[in-house]
């Protein structure tokens, strides 16, 4: 990654294609710049050792999408897109055997170790793109993601693929992401952002580009019926769909998500889905 792109600015944005390769590139170039701030500003909603799947505040703890903790222990656990590790530090503490994260930022994982060092933890990490994962086949019981990859990968099908992969058979994908309608609504957690703009099947991503067309941040947009087409594609059978409602005591707004909004739309998706024990 080179130094002018790593200190470039936004001048425009786009909805355009973009592919496999420039879309892991801007999600490196945009986490290594915003990882200080993204944790100076999220770190106490998400806690040092918590699991959080969104800015509604559901946490695992309470959901068990997982599965019940008791089940959990002993087993191997991905998180893809891990962050800080704040979701496998959460893990680790209900006795899972052992839990792996990995993020497509330095920056991220060096928040990581930080929060293991004040801790006295220690959660395994590594840099890896979650297009291609680092792993053998069958090598997980489970894989999660809070937020992380997915929202950025132009590709679902081929990521939901690969993450199928080192899923064992019986094994559990849990994920969340954006909810596809808000590609609808203005990113705005006021009035503004209530009223529908965009075409729900405007699929083009939303690309942040500086002076010279180059993309400094990506996301992707995925219909709901993309999303469920994807897991079927993979292998996987969808088992749960869960919309998480705003809860009166949440009083944070985050980005867009507001308790305006979360009361009247919703924000997060979350699909949960298993890999079958035969084919």
């Amino acid at each position: 990654m080179t130094d002018d792109l790593m200190s470039a600015s936004v001048e425009r944005v786009a909805r355009r294609e973009a592919g496999a390769g420039e879309s892991a590139r801007a999600s490196r170039v945009w986490w290594e710049r915003e990882a200080d701030d993204y944790q100076a500003e999220h770190g106490e909603f998400l806690g040092d050792a918590a699991f959080v799947w969104g800015p509604e505040g559901l946490t695992e703890e309470s959901a068990r999408l997982l599965g019940d903790p008791a089940d959990l222990a002993g087993r191997r656990v991905l998180e893809i897109g891990c962050g800080a590790g704040q979701c496998g530090r959460w893990l680790r503490g209900r006795g899972v055997a052992e839990v792996v994260g990995i993020d497509v930022s330095a920056r991220q994982l060096q928040h990581s170790r930080r929060i293991d060092e004040a801790t006295g933890g220690s959660l395994p990490t590594a840099q890896a793109d979650a297009q291609r994962l680092p792993f053998t086949d069958s090598a997980f019981d489970a894989v999660c993601s809070a937020y992380g990859a997915f929202p950025f990968i132009p590709d679902a099908g081929a990521a939901l693929r690969e993450t199928a992969r080192v899923l064992r058979p019986g094994g559990r994908l849990v994920f969340s992401v954006s909810h596809p309608i808000r590609w609808s609504f203005p990113d705005d957690p006021g009035e503004g952002g209530l009223t529908a703009r965009d075409s729900y099947f405007d699929r083009r991503p939303y690309v942040e580009e500086d002076e010279k067309g180059r993309a400094l941040y990506v996301e992707s947009h995925h219909t709901v019926g993309d999303w469920v087409r994807a897991i079927i594609g993979a292998g996987l059978v969808l088992r749960d769909l869960v919309e998480p409602e705003w809860p009166e005591d949440n009083t944070s707004t985050w980005g867009g998500w507001s308790p305006l909004r979360g009361r009247l739309l919703p924000g997060t998706a979350i699909f949960v889905a298993e890999r079958p024990e035969r084919p």
